[in-house]
């Protein structure tokens, strides 16, 4: 299979030919893996019961979902990434915002994928073969699994797409496995070695379950959707199908591996660590199953967040060729692989980082969904690769490439954000005024759209642009 050449570019009608059967079973099967599992398990080490760690990431998930899912009917529209997208917005080198949150949001989430992927592959071979568990051991296995998913990534969507429809079967199986190997030991009832409520109370630890594991998870994709998507065709598939794909590959792709994480988390009593005791809870029958289930569920999710990096790297330095790209952020996630496993508890990395990244992002989804409605999905797509052809003007140029307005708003937004987050080394002042509880996700995003409203009044245009096979391609004129 050739390696695809397709970058951020628009992408031709022809070579749309991927439905919502598809993006159901990429979001479905890249996330059944270790990366996405282990997000189950913090609820269990902050110190809350089987049912209320259940109800926290499903009302989390639900919320999350409802928010991000719109996004993938605006590269269905526009034919690029969502980054990319943006730029109606933002501003044709204001959209560098969105590339720029989304390939943070990417290097974490495959940092994390192949740290807690090749804890666990370690921790099995010691049990399996007396692998030592030294450095030496860590940085062979870390080394592989970022080869193997660096290798998918460049190769790109198709085979990522392929990978994924093993992987939704495949994972899906070895799950099924691991509820049999682990129930013997579940228990529903709180782990007193979590040393009670993380936060000192039930609703607000409860709350910040809600937001760490189950709300993060959508977020996570609000620059990722559009990679798919770009490559269904509207003359195709109706918007409607598309979105309902959105909404079931992203509901069962996230709710079916952190539920698992929470059902192994209590079996194995995993309240300050989650790789160790999954392996030492694991039966001897099961470990060959766990060592398949951490590698290749690792390369399928790791890949795809690779694929993605490279292709908002892409957009920041149009120069750069996408596979050359994904070649450098592989480099920059490996070394953050290295830094998470020696420097740093699980525990704490994972919530400060999602934490952060769904304060800052929040906002720039918000705003680029008010754009979407206001422009009724109608985007001149020529205008919005102004940037990447080194060019100027076009109807998104604003002024000097950017709309500042769409800047502040996002600014302010994500600002508040971290005003409101409360992290393990960190409280933000606003705390004092939410009663301890975090509510960053919602204040920077109320903050956000609320400013980008009232700095930027709906005052849109309309003009024809040449049509194409698919459908009339209107364009809309920025807000001034």
């Amino acid at each position: 299979m050739p390696i695809e050449q397709r970058g951020v570019d628009t992408i031709p009608d022809e070579e749309r030919t991927s439905g919502p059967r598809d993006l159901v079973s990429i979001l479905l099967g890249s996330n059944l893996c270790l990366g996405v599992i282990v997000f189950g398990w913090l609820p269990p080490s902050f110190g809350l019961d089987f049912w209320s760690s259940i109800s926290s990431i499903v009302a989390g998930t639900l919320v999350g979902t409802a928010l991000t899912a719109p996004l993938a009917l605006i590269s269905l529209r526009t034919a690029t990434n969502l980054s990319t997208s943006s730029g109606a917005q933002f501003g044709v080198r204001g959209r560098l915002i969105g590339s720029v949150v989304g390939l943070l949001l990417a290097l974490g989430y495959t940092a994390l994928t192949v740290w807690i992927g090749g804890d666990v592959m370690v921790g099995v071979l010691v049990r399996l073969v007396g692998l030592p568990a030294d450095g030496v051991s860590y940085g062979v296995v870390y080394g592989l699994l970022a080869a193997a998913t660096v290798a998918g990534a460049v190769y790109g969507y198709k085979v990522l797409l392929a990978m994924s429809r093993v992987l939704a079967i495949g994972m899906t199986a070895l799950l099924a496995l691991g509820l049999v190997a682990y129930a013997p030991d579940f228990t529903t009832s709180a782990l007193p070695e979590a040393g009670g409520y993380l936060l000192g109370g039930y609703w607000p630890t409860w709350l910040l379950a809600a937001v760490a594991a189950g709300l993060s998870g959508p977020i996570a994709f609000i620059t990722l959707l559009g990679d798919y998507t770009r490559y269904i065709s509207p003359a195709r598939h109706t918007p409607r199908r598309v979105l309902h794909a959105t909404w079931l590959g992203l509901i069962l792709g996230l709710l079916v591996p952190q539920l698992f994480g929470t059902f192994t988390a209590y079996a194995a009593r995993a309240a300050f660590d989650y790789a160790g005791p999954l392996v030492d809870a694991s039966p001897a029958w099961y470990l060959v199953p766990l060592l398949l289930a951490a590698s290749a569920g690792s390369v399928g999710n790791a890949g795809l967040m690779l694929y993605s990096m490279g292709l908002d790297l892409d957009a920041i330095l149009p120069r750069a060729s996408r596979a050359a790209a994904t070649y450098t952020v592989a480099v920059v996630a490996t070394v953050c692989v290295f830094v998470g496993h020696y420097a740093s508890t699980a525990q704490d990395a994972m919530t400060s980082f999602v934490l952060l990244l769904t304060a800052i992002g929040t906002p720039w989804a918000v705003i680029t969904l008010i754009g979407f409605v206001r422009c009724r999905g109608v985007y001149d797509a020529d205008a919005l690769q102004v940037f990447n052809r080194r060019s100027r003007g076009g109807i998104y140029w604003y002024r000097a490439g950017w709309n500042v307005r769409a800047a502040v708003a996002w600014a302010l937004g994500a600002f508040t954000g971290l005003l409101a987050v409360s992290l393990p080394e960190y409280e933000g002042p606003l705390l004092a005024y939410t009663g301890g509880v975090d509510c960053s996700f919602l204040l920077s995003g109320l903050v956000g759209g609320v400013v980008y409203l009232l700095l930027t009044p709906a005052r849109t245009a309309v003009r024809a642009a040449p049509e194409t096979d698919s459908e009339a391609a209107l364009s809309v004129r920025g807000e001034s």
